[in-house]
């Protein structure tokens, strides 16, 4: 399928809004997805200080997207989102990322949450 359903959008999930659990919370349902990579970009990580992410994904220590190499790759899942659904992972997204827009290695334009660019 590459093509979303009646949704509409792809979201790139290469962390915590993977998991079962922060997708129903955040979403109310868990979300069809498809595995996916991100070329160009590699991972860091970050420390999540707001108490509310924290809770929900059961991890102060998160990944961050940083654009990279190339040759680097970055290893996924394209979620099925609505306009709304992108609004809540806007709000559970901290400070740190900034939402942008990709081209998967499956061809899917996507949105994905990257590190925060100073002026951004």
């Amino acid at each position: 399928m590459s093509e979303p359903d009646v949704t509409g959008y792809w979201l790139f999930s290469y962390g915590t809004l993977r998991q079962p659990e922060v997708q129903r919370a955040t979403f109310g349902r868990e979300l069809e997805s498809h595995p996916d990579e991100l070329h160009g970009f590699a991972l860091g990580s970050i420390e999540i200080t707001d108490p509310d992410v924290v809770a929900i994904s059961g991890a102060a220590i998160h990944p961050i997207l940083r654009r990279g190499d190339a040759g680097e790759a970055v290893a996924g899942r394209a979620l099925a989102v609505t306009a709304e659904d992108l609004v809540k992972a806007d709000a559970y997204e901290v400070a740190d990322y900034q939402r942008t827009e990709v081209t998967l290695a499956s061809g899917r334009r996507a949105y994905v949450y990257l590190m925060r660019v100073d002026g951004a």
